[in-house]
């Protein structure tokens, strides 16, 4: 039985934005779904065991190379096996949280996510980036250029030479703006984006899980 694979990088828990926008996706999705939350267990960071686990035969990984090649299947099956992906990514600093590169480390494998020349094994099925953000870095604003969270992902997860997945992303913005006195001004700026946010998160799961089951 497939399902929706969301991936979770939030430290912040029920008060994460990210996580309170994506959860009007999962509200509205009727499938199964697996739910990976990186911030409570945390996967861990590439090491030499786990690169060259995939170099060598399996007869002859040692202890540790044998555990990192375990976690690398287990993480790349449950990803290989999804329907469809909800990544619920914060900007922190400009870019992703550790947790979040952590575990696409550890599943980007060439010859099982994608392929060199070649089509990934999971192009073109859908994905939901949802990625918060504490001021605007959209056209126009002074930030603007500084985001190194969503058009990385959107290469490493829809480029063709990578994951190849259909990638639509969801960015509620200004969300400081309710508790940073600087900010005050945006915040119609901050509670508009807010609901378009979840209207689009509720619109998107409708739209992929009708498309999915037709």
């Amino acid at each position: 039985m497939s399902y929706l694979l969301h991936i979770d990088s939030s430290s912040l828990g029920e008060a994460s934005v990210s996580r309170q926008v994506a959860r009007s996706f999962r509200d509205q999705w009727l499938g199964p779904v697996v739910h990976r939350d990186l911030a409570a267990s945390p996967v861990p960071h590439l090491d030499a065991a786990g690169i060259t686990a995939r170099i060598t035969d399996p007869a002859l990984h040692t202890p540790e190379q044998a555990k990192s090649a375990a976690l690398q299947d287990e993480l790349i099956e449950e990803f290989l096996g999804a329907e469809a992906y909800l990544f619920t990514v914060p900007m922190y600093n400009l870019s992703m949280p550790s947790v979040f590169k952590a575990w696409l480390d550890q599943i980007l494998v060439m010859d099982r996510t994608f392929v060199h020349n070649g089509l990934s094994p999971v192009a073109g099925r859908p994905a939901v980036l949802v990625s918060a953000r504490g001021g605007g870095y959209g056209p126009g604003t002074p930030n603007e250029g500084l985001d190194y969270v969503v058009p990385t992902l959107k290469a490493v997860l829809g480029h063709d030479r990578l994951l190849g997945l259909d990638v639509t992303t969801v960015i509620p913005e200004l969300t400081m703006a309710p508790v940073a006195p600087a900010l005050a001004p945006l915040l119609p700026l901050h509670e508009a984006s807010m609901t378009a946010a979840h209207e689009q998160a509720r619109r998107l799961a409708t739209t992929i899980g009708t498309s999915r089951a037709a």
